[in-house]
């Protein structure tokens, strides 16, 4: 089934006009034709049986059918400290189709990436891309959000009253992740903070410790930083019921 992320308001119309980028998308791309069938998704949790009903010289009428809503799972966040290369679009790609609800790219102490305020807006507008087009591509009808870069504590700080801190510690004792993740009320916005390569500071373990996070293992493995934020994503979406 061929899909496309139309943002819409809460009451959606029974048809919507495109230009632009996503016109082209559909017409040069995919190559759709009046009549043809797709489906829209809002990005916030719905879907709609659409229909091409009109072509124009500068748009494309679209009808769109009854609201399909997929039911809210548990929000999880990922603070991932910036790591180098490409692998944190490879976070943001595998963490979209493993239910992600945000991520959060943090800068750290021993985070070698440095992004000046105008790369860092380019880069963002890259990341929401790519987490727009793997949810398009895994049948999401919500779309992650994808933060502009900040330092860690700042990051934590603003997370929203409730939520559940816990940060990937390797260095010191720490109880499984499973096990605090099972404890947690059915619901429980959970918050994953992982480190760059080289892991973090230990200061910054403290600090986050002092806002209520708790430290975390996944047990005995080594995992690289782009690994450990997808099995962490696994083991607790299989926790929830979403896998396996």
């Amino acid at each position: 089934m061929i899909r496309l992320l139309v943002p819409l308001p809460e009451h959606a119309p029974s048809e919507v006009t495109l230009s632009g980028d996503r016109r082209h998308y559909l017409l040069h791309v995919l190559r759709l034709a009046e009549g043809d069938a797709l489906e829209v998704f809002d990005g916030a949790g719905r879907a709609f049986d659409a229909r091409v009903a009109a072509v124009e010289p500068e748009t494309v009428r679209l009808t769109l059918g009854e609201a399909r809503s997929t039911p809210a799972a548990r929000a999880v966040h990922i603070l991932q400290g910036l790591p180098k290369g490409d692998k944190l679009e490879w976070v943001l790609q595998k963490g979209t189709e493993l239910g992600a609800a945000a991520f959060h790219p943090v800068a750290t102490a021993r985070s070698v990436v440095k992004l000046d305020p105008k790369r860092a807006e380019d880069r963002t507008s890259r990341w929401m891309k790519i987490v727009e087009e793997a949810a398009r591509q895994c049948r999401r009808n919500d779309v992650p959000l994808v933060h502009p870069p900040r330092p860690l504590v700042e990051a934590a700080r603003a997370l929203a009253p409730g939520t559940l801190l816990l940060v990937l510690d390797e260095e010191e004792s720490a109880a499984p992740l499973g096990e605090l993740f099972r404890a947690s009320a059915p619901g429980t916005p959970v918050a994953l903070v992982i480190g760059p390569e080289g892991g973090l500071a230990r200061e910054e373990v403290g600090a986050l410790q002092a806002l209520g996070a708790r430290p975390v293992t996944l047990g005995r493995r080594i995992l690289r930083t782009e690994t450990a934020a997808l099995a962490a994503l696994t083991v607790m979406a299989h926790l929830d019921g979403e896998l396996g």
